[in-house]
């Protein structure tokens, strides 16, 4: 039987906030190739990094000294370590559009 994992509340909302806002900039340029949205994204991913980067620590510390909390804040970690692979293959798209 599959449980349900708990994930902590800021960690869960700067994930989804982080991936569909980035995964719509991304959309949106390859749709229209716009210089806008190139340079939107650009900083966009700038910025999410390092909010991200900040969440990850707190949800990381949190995990290691909250015995109570363990399950959320692991989860919560998982969760936002898992934009990383996302900007990777948006980027190496994003590559290939501008080296072929």
């Amino acid at each position: 039987m599959m449980k349900n994992k708990k994930y902590s509340p800021v960690g869960k909302n700067v994930f989804l906030v982080s991936f569909l806002a980035g995964t719509l900039i991304f959309i949106g340029f390859l749709l229209t190739q716009s210089d806008f949205l190139f340079i939107l994204g650009f900083y966009y991913v700038v910025a999410a990094a390092m909010i991200n980067m900040i969440v990850l620590l707190y949800e990381l510390l949190e995990f290691l000294t909250d015995i109570a909390e363990h399950k959320a804040s692991g989860n919560s970690v998982f969760l936002l370590l898992l934009n990383i692979p996302v900007v990777i293959i948006y980027l190496l798209i994003l590559l290939n559009i501008y080296l072929s």
